[in-house]
């Protein structure tokens, strides 16, 4: 298969029994690849009765097409399987070199079930699995993980868990190539689960492409567009975006009730300005977003990071405007394998309920206020550890309320994922987004704040940035557009920074594939994907009344640029429903449209 390694290895940690099968063309045609393909090639074995920390629970390990090409930040692979956190479909994407390697080394993807009787690793290495045993490396924090392994087996990528996933915590991640991460939904406890530390792998292998001259050729040309387009990213990394999205009121603050505090204590900038920092890219993109920050004092080291999402919810969320600290506190993040954006939600709801007299320290077994840096790094190793208070941080916000006995709705999440750091009362767009997003609360599936803040570009497909960011008035299905396309990115799996207009990526698709592919096919697997995802989530439970934001999110704020506004996502929901071809009685799509997508036989 063109654009393909076209092998997928199906291991059994029980058995130890490695299955290496060709890679279907008409479901890669289908749903090309990433996530979207991930989840077909699992649905069947996902079902209510699965428990997402039982050996029956698949993982998959995913690329996609464009991954190992020339194309533009094409060097990410998805992380999947039913999450611990919110019971539901959970996904993670993840940048650094494993994705480029993995395919490398001969395999689109890697389907992983059971459980193995001890500690194991996995080599991948030019079409050889191997499993190993991880005795040694178990209790060891992700980097030490990572140069064992690398002093064991050479030259490698390996993606692994740190404490937080050995000790099953719902939020724990997978982290990659030092500091990257696949963070949300809690994948890093499935591996964990399955007595899995790590997988390695390393390749030789090049991806064919069906014309490889003119597809190189075209990928120049697109990168200096993508330079000009993320000039931003390159000077101050994802963290430049503060500035913008204080201007807009999109950047939250202890625990979601505040958008108005000292950010240039925190910007890009400051960080620029303030330590020593060098640029840190992914194989094949020309962002480099990502940063190596050199803490000085007591902390003298350097760290990954800090990206804008980590920073502001061990920042501001907390109270927390100490920028050496935020950093440190994500190291702490990294180090144990934590989801940055869940941890920082869970410390700063204690915070508030605490602050606000909902619970007392007592009952929570910690006391912890605004801005306590040392608080913060504690309950980030209790959480990770899974012990005292954070083994109930551990499980978090939904079930944080439910064991505090405190209102539901000021728990921060969407069908129990943490809400990310783009307020919903800055977008409405963003608002809706989270509330009918595949997995949860996502800034990602799709970031609507980007299209009307006009950095998204597909005026091909009859998006544009629109006349008033509070309203969806005559713009509902452009939501539910760019959450397919958004399907599309991660089932190439492709970095949202250098998304292209859709008519490009059609044509970057055929070059490569052979295959000839029209904007309308594409845009149709992208709403395959979300449409596949949508019945796997309705199966394990998800109903309307899921389509929802917490009330802690509804209160208008007093003052900052949205003072006054709600999010009325009720006022369009029935809209939205329509526009996706779903059923306003159960929420889930019609059989008209499951034929009109070929998912007919899907139940």
């Amino acid at each position: 298969m063109l654009g393909y390694a076209g092998k997928l290895a199906y291991i059994n940690l029980s058995t130890g029994s490695v299955e290496v099968r060709e890679t279907d063309e008409k479901l890669a045609r289908q749903f090309i690849g990433g996530s979207a393909l991930a989840c077909k090639l699992v649905y069947g074995s996902i079902g209510p009765e699965t428990d997402p920390l039982g050996p029956d629970n698949p993982l998959v390990f995913m690329t996609g097409p464009l991954v190992g090409t020339t194309a533009p930040s094409s060097s990410r692979f998805a992380v999947c399987a039913r999450s611990p956190l919110t019971g539901i479909w959970g996904e993670a994407t993840s940048g650094g070199v494993f994705g480029p390697r993995m395919k490398a080394a001969g395999f689109d993807g890697l389907i992983i079930t059971g459980r193995a009787a001890r500690p194991t690793y996995i080599s991948v290495t030019d079409g050889e699995i191997g499993l190993h045993d991880a005795g040694h490396l178990w209790g060891k924090d992700c980097y030490q993980t990572q140069e064992l392994i690398k002093r064991d087996t050479g030259n490698c990528s390996v993606a692994c868990i740190g404490p937080a996933g050995e000790n099953l915590v719902p939020m724990a991640a997978v982290i990659n190539d030092a500091g990257r991460a696949a963070g949300r939904c809690g994948l890093g406890a499935v591996m964990g689960s399955k007595n899995l530390k790590a997988v390695a792998v390393r390749g030789s292998g090049k991806t064919a492409l069906a014309d490889a001259g003119t597809f190189n050729t075209m990928n120049k040309v697109i990168l200096d567009e993508v330079k000009k387009a993320t000039a931003l990213n390159k000077q101050y990394g994802t963290l430049g975006y503060l500035d913008i999205g204080m201007y807009f009121g999109d950047v939250p603050a202890r625990y979601f009730t505040e958008n108005v505090f000292p950010a240039e204590k925190v910007t890009g900038k400051k960080l620029r300005e303030d330590f020593n920092v060098d640029f840190k890219a992914c194989m094949g993109c020309a962002v480099a977003c990502g940063r190596k920050t050199r803490l000085g004092g007591k902390y003298n080291l350097s760290v990954d990071g800090p990206e804008y999402e980590s920073a502001v919810a061990l920042g501001p969320l907390c109270g927390n405007y100490d920028l050496e600290s935020i950093t440190y506190a994500g190291h702490l993040c990294n180090l144990y394998g934590l989801d940055t954006i869940s941890a920082g939600v869970c410390i700063a709801f204690a915070m508030y309920l605490l602050e606000n007299g909902l619970v007392t320290a007592n009952r929570l077994g910690f006391d912890i206020s605004w801005g306590d840096s040392g608080g913060i790094f504690r309950l980030i190793e209790l959480t990770a550890r899974n012990e005292g208070p954070g083994s109930m941080l551990a499980k978090g916000v939904r079930r944080m309320a439910a064991e505090l006995g405190v209102d539901p709705e000021l728990a921060a999440h969407v069908k129990g994922l943490e809400i990310p750091m783009h307020d919903p009362r800055a977008f409405m767009g963003m608002a809706m987004s989270y509330a009918t997003g595949p997995r949860g609360a996502c800034h990602e599936r799709a970031d609507f704040f980007m299209l009307d803040l006009g950095l998204v570009k597909q005026q091909c497909l009859g998006l544009d940035a629109g006349p008033d960011r509070f309203s969806l008035d005559g713009r509902v299905a452009d939501v539910a557009r760019l959450q397919n396309v958004r399907e599309l990115d991660n089932a190439f799996l492709r970095c949202v920074f250098a998304s292209l207009p859709m008519d490009i990526t059609a044509g970057l698709l055929g070059l490569a594939t052979g295959i000839p592919w029209s904007m309308e096919e594409l845009d149709r697997v992208g709403e395959r994907s979300f449409n596949l995802k949508r019945m796997l989530n309705c199966r394990l439970g998800v109903t309307r009344d899921d389509d929802r934001l917490p009330g802690i999110v509804t209160r208008p704020y007093t003052d900052g640029p949205n003072a006054g506004f709600i999010p009325d996502i009720d006022k369009y929901m029935k809209e939205y429903y329509d526009a996706r071809g779903w059923e306003w009685a159960t929420g889930r799509p019609t059989e008209k449209k499951l034929a009109e997508l070929g998912l007919e036989d899907i139940r």
